[in-house]
């Protein structure tokens, strides 16, 4: 069962801010917010910072401008406020220690006083090593000592941390929203630390006490939190019952294009595509990672290929907008292994979005790329009727540079070697004869009066239109690309393409 009717449903996201959000970050974003829009629920970002040695600065702040970007604002967040904050852990620091002290009162923690000089030997000493049932009596801990002497280090303030006292031999079963029961042995897994010597928790204790005090119903993570599991129900049993335990649904990895891994920034850097929503740059390292919206993705088509990636809604579709998308979704139709990333189609999404999108919006986002390459638009509605021409040729934003930069100035560098092997002296007099038309005669600036003047011009010199058409397009933007002729000649004018004409001329003259 999804959800409950007398419950409202309250997700989360809980990244860490230590960098770029990768796009296996931002789909479990997405499948949170999908699913609590659905139910009309409510999607809270909570910044995890409890590692102050890996906090990033702007880090944060990237997360909320990706969540923007994305169209996937939190109604509850740093940023947004709400009743139950605050939304950094690191602000909520003190309630942390009295749940770590009850759990060390009911016997199910305890003080470990081991040094990190400590630790270190016992891992060169026992391969492997882990502080668990088998280790734990030899260590320096309130399990070991005597109870005077675990008094004595606390009253002298000897640096501690708190571990989970993990039980041997019980099995822990809960049942996931994506892939049924699921079982664990507590003999297999280690005593984390529950709270760091510092005074802040781990993730461990913190998820849990954060979600019950959020009033957290379902908790969506990446299936390599499944390995924690049995720390957080035994955290959940003994702080507040099974029963205020969210619905947990452990989401299946984006793998490598070739499904051998998890997909990684070394993979994107290796392959040449993004894995990061958006740009990052390292402020420690200024290592730069760009990003699918500075690539030239839509918003629209990153959310789409994202819910594509391990959930379908049964049928062959797979375009799908934000409203369609939280209608649809669901949880049973979440696959449980994982889902190959595949950048051409994640590029053919893009192309999907571009084509069935207004050219205003495109305009606006195409700007930018136009500044950049120092293209002057003199009239905005100009750009958009351009725009309206080219976007079935345009995969990501910046296609719409080469695909119609020729609308507004001339190309200077002419494709004339596919001109040349078929050129002759008819077709040099047919389009001399079209110059002069263009340039000393009224003809509309209409597509469809140009394409028939042409096809005349052609019949009367004895000469095929068809065999027009590729040196004339080269002509007019310089390669073997680009929308309708005719449509180019309308747009940019018969004065303007009789320029492009002559100068091509003249170039093919000189072969």
């Amino acid at each position: 069962m999804e959800n409950s009717a007398d419950q409202q449903v309250r997700v989360r996201f809980a990244p860490s801010p230590t960098g770029g959000l990768h796009l296996g970050g931002v789909r479990t974003v997405l499948f949170n917010y999908l699913f609590a829009k659905k139910y009309n629920g409510q999607f809270i970002l909570r910044i995890e910072d409890t590692d102050q040695s890996r906090f990033v600065p702007g880090a944060e702040q990237y997360i909320l401008d990706t969540l923007a970007w994305c169209g996937l604002s939190p109604d509850e967040s740093p940023i947004h406020g709400g009743a139950y904050g605050p939304y950094r852990q690191s602000e909520r620091k003190p309630m942390y220690k009295q749940y770590a002290s009850q759990l060390i009162e009911q016997g199910n923690a305890y003080y470990a006083f081991d040094t990190a000089d400590e630790l270190d030997a016992k891992r060169k000493e026992i391969p492997n090593f882990q502080y668990n049932r088998a280790t734990r009596t030899c260590m320096k801990n309130s399990l070991s000592l005597p109870a005077s002497e675990v008094t004595r280090l606390l009253n002298e303030n000897t640096p501690y941390v708190v571990r989970i006292n993990m039980p041997d031999n019980e099995e822990l079963v809960f049942e996931d929203l994506i892939r049924g029961e699921v079982k664990f042995d507590t003999s297999m897994v280690d005593d984390k630390v529950l709270l760091k010597a510092d005074g802040m928790p781990t993730y461990h204790l913190a998820v849990v006490v954060d979600d019950f005090l959020m009033k957290i119903t379902h908790a969506f993570r990446g299936e390599e939190w499944l390995p924690s599991a049995p720390v957080h129900i035994l955290v959940w049993k003994n702080l507040f019952g099974l029963d205020q335990m969210p619905k947990w649904a452990h989401l299946p990895l984006i793998l490598k294009p070739d499904g051998n891994g998890k997909l990684s920034k070394r993979d994107g850097d290796r392959l040449g595509f993004p894995v990061f929503a958006m740009d990052w740059t390292d402020p420690n390292t200024k290592e730069s990672i760009i990003g699918f919206k500075e690539r030239g993705f839509l918003p629209e088509a990153f959310v789409n290929l994202l819910a594509m990636l391990g959930w379908n809604d049964g049928t062959d579709q797979e375009l799908f907008s934000l409203p369609n998308l939280i209608e649809k979704f669901s949880l049973d139709r979440v696959h449980k292994g994982g889902a190959k990333f595949d950048y051409e189609k994640a590029k053919w999404f893009n192309q999907e979005w571009i084509k069935q999108s207004d050219n205003d919006y495109l305009a606006s986002l195409v700007a930018p790329y136009f500044d950049a390459a120092k293209i002057e638009i003199h009239e905005p509605s100009y750009l958009v009727k351009v725009i309206g021409l080219v976007k079935e040729r345009c995969q990501l934003l910046p296609d719409f540079i080469p695909q119609s930069s020729f609308f507004f100035a001339a190309p200077t560098d002419i494709d004339t070697a596919s001109i040349l092997p078929k050129w002759d002296a008819n077709k040099a007099a047919f389009f001399k004869a079209v110059l002069d038309v263009y340039t000393n005669e009224a003809i509309p600036n209409d597509a469809t009066l140009l394409e028939a003047h042409f096809k005349t011009l052609a019949a009367e010199q004895g000469l095929k239109p068809g065999d027009l058409m590729l040196p004339f397009r080269i002509m007019l933007v310089g390669g073997k690309f680009g929308p309708g002729v005719f449509d180019i000649v309308a747009n940019i004018e018969t004065q303007n393409a009789a320029k492009r004409i002559q100068y091509c001329l003249d170039l093919l003259s000189k072969n």
